[in-house]
């Protein structure tokens, strides 16, 4: 989080299957802010790559080592054009390099900042065990092989759901979308008039 006046930069970062997705069409959505999912963004072109490594785990490193950089770059950029643009942003991407290095962040939060924009690092928490039953549930093609390692996954989500070590606001991801919502835009709203040329949507179910 940073005291800098400017459009706001949701960067929501969170193990698999911690609802980032989710929440993060409905900040957009309030924001009136350009969503920018990472899978969305640059999972078309991934495919590509994954039929030639021959692999369908991004986790793979054959895989990650070809794709993580261009893809982190691709939708860091989407958000700078966006802010030069005067559009908040929503960003949906795990960051778990960024969020394990303060260097990291510093470059990513200021490159932003030059761009227009104010940045805030959300993090998703959940217990691995209970990621992994939310990736049981959903079923999804991805997460396949991950489900059947079992106890290596297991311990490779540990490390995954583990704290930030830069700035954030952490959010427990069992918590509903709404009431996480409202926590964001509390956040949001502690930097000066923040998101004041953006207003939000009245939400008529609240009181």
């Amino acid at each position: 989080m940073t005291d800098h006046e400017g459009l706001p930069v949701v960067v929501i970062t969170g193990a698999p299957a911690t609802g980032k997705s989710t929440l993060g069409r409905v900040i957009a959505r309030r924001l009136r802010a350009a969503l920018i999912d990472q899978d969305v963004a640059t999972q078309p072109l991934v495919e590509v790559i994954q039929r030639l490594v021959g692999s369908d785990d991004l986790d793979d490193e054959r895989l990650a080592r070809v794709t993580r950089d261009a893809r982190y770059e691709a939708i860091a950029a989407l958000a700078v054009d966006n802010l030069g643009a005067g559009i908040p942003v929503v960003l949906i991407a795990p960051y778990t390099s960024e969020r394990a290095d303060e260097q990291g962040w510093a470059v990513l939060a200021d490159r932003f900042v030059r761009a227009g924009g104010t940045p805030l690092l959300v993090w998703l928490s959940l217990e691995p065990t209970r990621i992994l039953d939310r990736l049981h549930a959903r079923g999804a093609l991805r997460d396949q092989a991950k489900v059947a390692s079992g106890s290596a996954y297991l311990a490779q989500l540990t490390r995954a759901a583990s704290r930030p070590s830069v700035p954030h606001l952490a959010l427990p991801a069992q918590e509903t979308p709404e009431v996480l919502v409202r926590q964001v835009l509390r956040a949001l709203n502690r930097s000066a008039s923040v998101i004041s040329p953006w207003p939000t949507p009245c939400n008529r179910g609240s009181r």
